[in-house]
């Protein structure tokens, strides 16, 4: 029995069982989990790795002082501008490829880590968080962002508070430029009616939505623009920032109102890539969100709010039941979701308090397995039980891209899916055939199909399993018989 729990708490709570590990498991399965709860577990090494602060700054040196396309003063409207167009369009090119290459490394650094990391509750655990907090690289300018923002917003912040991860991943430069808030502006300011611009309430409402209270909790349209109000200012330091806070004037002249733009100007290249507090571009005045009135300094407002959400009942139970999903099963047993919500309103929301409760869930630890894997999943259990050359060949993103998950490329701000229907339907198992069939002609090289059995599964393969595996026909047969096996498809 302890070994069968053993199995489980490396498969169902880790990201698969690397060689022993069930074993090593075996003598205290929940204490062997809680062990991993440190605040340094989660972190990945950042090394060849560019920080976003980094990204934004090798852009401008790409573009040597040309502004990126769309930014205020950008070339191409105006006659006599084609050959400079030409010259940033070839630029432009140049800082996407890089980007590209930059997300490949992020992909390949995070796939080797979950693949070698000796706390693989602890990535289970971030890449919730992360998936929770979706940032997806839908686009050129967000490509070099979306690693960071895991490496920066989430991952340190994961056996934290609820609340300083909530901060941090709020004002990320990549989940601002994700859900366009580095664009919003109060729609009263002055800079709002220089530049016919306005308010954007994209990030008020997958707050609201996704990451606290959840769909149908009492929130309305009117707290969302409210809350969006108290988002603007909020932005990512650059010189055309700078132009579009200052420009204008206050009443005391023209020049006046250069050298002011010129010296904020400078502030912001110095800060370029930082999230930064921009008072012009801020909605002046009071907010009233959820029956409470938010006054005080502007620069406050969205952080005074974001602290009432973590602490609303409603996020408690909206996370507590992501979570129970996650570990338990597609269907949340209440009294475990019931749990949840408790350790987290006792707690403070406190994250390493909520993954000791989620281990001490006596519903997790059911005997059949309950889950179905996403690809990601799949790729990472394969990854750790025979090594990540076996798992991916040369090439980790053309295989995700095969079983349709890219790492950073959720297809929408609810992230990816939890359940079993999302990921079982007959294309996606076709796909994970042809995938398993490729994989076990790389994984004849090593072990044999019945061992692989052992170290990844454990007392978790049954014996049907077991039978089928041993009478294949050749080796190459065992594997893709092992790894399209009920058990190793779930977890």
């Amino acid at each position: 029995m302890s070994q069968l729990q053993g199995a489980i708490a490396a498969t169902r709570f880790g990201m698969g069982a690397r060689p022993g590990e069930i074993e090593a498991a075996s003598s205290d399965p929940r204490g062997w989990l809680k062990a991993q709860i440190k605040s340094d577990a989660a972190l990945v090494p950042a090394d060849g790795l560019m920080s976003v602060k980094q990204v934004f700054e090798a852009r401008r040196d790409a573009y040597g002082g040309m502004p990126p396309p769309g930014a205020p003063g950008a070339p191409g409207a105006q006659n006599g501008q084609g050959v400079r167009t030409e010259a940033q369009q070839k630029i432009q090119q140049q800082v996407q490829r890089e980007s590209r290459e930059g997300l490949l490394k992020e992909i390949d650094a995070r796939g080797k880590h979950a693949a070698a990391t000796t706390t693989s509750f602890a990535e289970r655990w971030t890449r919730f968080w992360s998936n929770h907090f979706t940032v997806a690289a839908r686009n050129a300018q967000l490509i070099g962002l979306v690693g960071p923002f895991e490496r920066e917003a989430i991952r340190p912040h994961v056996f934290g508070s609820f609340a300083e991860l909530l901060g941090a991943s709020t004002f990320h430069p990549a989940m601002l430029t994700y859900l366009d808030a580095n664009r919003s502006i109060g729609p009263s300011t002055q800079a709002a009616k220089r530049r016919d611009a306005g308010l954007n309430e994209n990030l008020a409402r997958e707050i609201l939505e996704l990451h606290t209270m959840g769909v149908g909790s009492g929130y309305t349209q009117a707290d969302i623009i409210e809350f969006a109000k108290a988002l603007t200012g909020w932005t990512i330091g650059n010189p055309q920032v700078a132009r579009l806070a200052g420009a204008g004037g206050d009443g005391n002249g023209r020049a006046r109102a250069l050298q002011q733009v010129g010296g904020l100007a400078q502030e912001m290249q110095q800060a370029l890539g930082e999230t930064v507090f921009m008072e012009p571009l801020h909605e002046p005045g009071a907010r009233s969100v959820l029956g409470k009135k938010y006054g005080g300094a502007a620069k406050t407002q969205a952080a005074a709010i974001l602290d009432d959400l973590v602490m609303n009942p409603a996020t408690a139970h909206h996370v507590a039941t992501k979570l129970v999903r996650h570990f338990a099963a597609d269907e949340p047993p209440a009294a475990a979701v019931k749990k949840i919500e408790t350790a987290w309103m006792k707690s403070g929301a406190n994250l390493a308090t909520l993954a000791r409760a989620v281990v001490d869930l006596d519903e997790a630890w059911v005997e059949a397995p309950q889950k179905f894997k996403t690809p990601e999943e799949l790729l990472v259990s394969v990854a750790r039980a025979s090594g990540s050359e076996t798992a991916f060949g040369r090439d980790q993103r053309q295989v995700y891209q095969s079983l349709a998950q890219q790492p950073f490329s959720a297809p929408s701000p609810a992230g990816w899916p939890d359940d079993t229907a999302s990921w079982s339907g007959s294309d996606a198992i076709k796909k994970r055939l042809e995938w398993a069939n490729a994989v076990s002609r790389r994984m004849v090289r090593g072990s044999s199909p019945t061992e692989f059995l052992d170290k990844a599964l454990g007392p978790i393969a049954g014996a049907k399993t077991r039978q089928a595996v041993a009478r294949a026909e050749s080796a190459e047969q065992g594997f893709t018989l092992a790894l399209m096996s009920p058990e190793f498809q779930r977890r």
